[in-house]
């Protein structure tokens, strides 16, 4: 089992996850450019499409029970209640065999209601994966509730793997098999196969955290032998207690994740109906922008969705205990270095955008406007990632509800301005680049101003934002300037763009020293803090004064 002390290390446990969540990320990037080429941008636009919508029940039905059952099992946990956590354990795994099911059978059943068409195929193949991963769920949220998030990693990045395999494997296999049917038929073949992965990959994520149970199991047992609390939480009252949690917990992550979904769905219907575009062409275009754009810029979005998930357990374990400071300095903290990666990634994405595309998903139709797409959403990493950290945050300290209320205020004036852009206007794909910009700045200013109405936080504007970003245009300058430089006497785009990340890299590192943006106590703070803290000073970055 985790170790105790693990509580003292939330940022090394959220680094973990980071690290597993972007290789997740690298791996998805990597296949998915693989993956177009095989089913093309109609099969992309079809993936995407069935893809949301399978989130959005996802979410509904289990994609939350992580963030809630760590959050829940953590608080009994600070108390040494573990007869009681073991208890919500099986309650859980209840809830989401009963919601689980109930979601997978209406997806399978109900697929023609959320898609056009025989687009409704691909959704169909995404029917058994809903079950499946809220068992996943509830298992990656126990052990996250003990503060380790090495299981849910590594489950994760096993997921990821097999995904790719099987998604590439099974979309060459069953395009072949629909060959002389069509382009059309083909590209929803193609898109099924990709599904197929998803499954798969949860299928095994799911046996390796029941083999993780099992192996930890006598060592649960015997810590539940030994709890002397005398008082044990009836089912009824956990099943009570967890619909309070869970209920806003899942309403807070659909309407934040719901946007997407709402929004290709508004585009489409537009496109289709208004302007006569036809649902090829549709599916087309928006596979440019959801499953090429979107999907990079998910990558740095990953450590913040890390560090959320770390924080939940944390920050109840510390409000259990009635310890607001802690709560508090861990909210900053993590705020600050969230900010420290996300500001960097967000510049280095939008200087660097047609490079990036241009190495991951080359195909010459469509390469220049997602290269813009990709520039102009940029920024939302920035807002993404705050917004996010605060969700987490306001989840672990028990205002569940204000999230909620925050990414409903936000879906308002972004639906209303998308409805207005699509019908007045002809910027049809951009008009979705400026609702996703105005809905994820809303989320993050509302997020941040309820965080600190309810714990305190203290955002320091100049080391929080305006040092990085500083730091991050010096940065983004010389990224710029290298590849530039490289691409007159190298060829390759992949060699300028690695020279270039690297350049950056460097750049940022020391220009946020230089600034003051980390000061040594801050450097030494972060995982392999004394190891940074002996290599920056004997390069003399850092002030000595501190």
């Amino acid at each position: 089992m985790p170790n105790k002390n693990s509580k003292n290390n939330y940022l090394k446990q959220a680094g973990i996850l980071a690290a597993a969540g972007i290789v997740c990320r690298i791996i998805g990037i990597l296949y998915r450019s693989p993956l177009t080429s095989i089913i093309g941008d109609e099969g992309n636009g079809y993936y995407t499409s069935a893809y949301n919508i399978y989130t959005i029940i996802l979410l509904i039905s289990s994609y939350s029970i992580p963030s809630a059952v760590s959050k829940i099992i953590a608080s009994k946990l600070a108390l040494k209640e573990y007869r009681n956590a073991h208890r919500i354990f099986r309650c859980a795994l209840i809830y989401v065999a009963v919601i689980g099911g109930a979601a997978s059978i209406l997806t399978f059943f109900g697929a023609g209601l959320f898609l056009e068409g025989e687009a409704a195929v691909v959704l169909r193949v995404f029917s058994p994966t809903i079950f499946l991963s809220g068992f996943a769920g509830v298992l990656r949220g126990y052990f996250q509730a003990h503060g380790s998030m090495v299981q849910t990693s590594v489950s994760q990045i096993a997921e990821q793997i097999l995904n790719a395999a099987v998604s590439l494997f099974a979309a060459d296999f069953l395009i072949d098999m629909a060959a002389g049917k069509g382009s059309t038929a083909r590209a929803i073949y193609g898109a099924a196969g990709s599904a197929l992965g998803t499954g798969s990959g949860v299928a095994v994520a799911l046996l390796f955290m029941l083999f993780v149970y099992t192996i930890n199991r006598p060592v649960i047992y015997e810590r539940i032998k030994k709890d002397r609390h005398r008082y044990m939480d009836s089912y009824e009252s956990i099943l009570h207690g967890m619909l309070g949690t869970v209920t806003p917990i899942i309403m807070s992550t659909f309407i934040y994740n719901f946007s997407t979904s709402f929004n290709q769905t508004v585009y489409s219907k537009v496109m289709i109906y208004s302007r006569g575009l036809g649902v090829a062409e549709t599916a087309t275009a928006y596979g440019v922008f959801a499953g090429k754009a979107m999907v990079i810029i998910n990558i740095p979005i990953a450590l913040a969705s890390a560090l959320s998930s770390a924080m939940i357990p944390t920050i109840s374990k510390s409000s259990a205990l009635g310890d607001e400071e802690a709560a508090r300095k861990k909210s900053e903290n993590a705020m600050w270095t969230t900010m420290l990666i996300a500001i960097p990634c967000a510049v280095g994405i939008a200087v660097l955008s047609k490079p990036i595309m241009q190495l991951l998903f080359p195909q010459p139709d469509s390469l220049d406007m997602a290269a813009d797409l990709l520039a102009m959403i940029a920024v939302t990493v920035v807002f993404y990632s705050l917004s996010t950290l605060s969700n987490g945050i306001l989840q672990g300290i028990g205002k569940v509800k204000l999230p909620v209320r925050n990414a409903g205020i936000a879906l308002a004036v972004q639906t209303a301005l998308l409805i207005l852009l699509l019908m007045f206007t002809e910027l049809d794909l951009y008009a979705l680049v400026i609702c996703l910009i105005v809905y994820s700045g809303l989320m993050c200013v509302l997020n941040s101003m309820s965080v600190r109405r309810c714990i305190g936080v203290k955002e320091d504007f100049q080391s929080m934002f305006l040092l990085p970003l500083i730091s991050a245009a010096v940065m983004g300058v010389c990224a710029k300037g290298v590849y530039l430089a490289m691409n007159m006497f190298v060829k390759s785009n992949a060699v300028c763009l690695v020279s270039a990340v690297f350049a950056g890299v460097l750049v940022y590192a020391v220009a946020v020293l230089k600034t003051g943006a980390v000061k040594r106590s801050q450097l030494g703070a972060l995982p392999m803090g004394s190891v940074l803290v002996k290599i920056a000073g004997r390069l003399h970055l850092l002030n000595e004064k501190e």
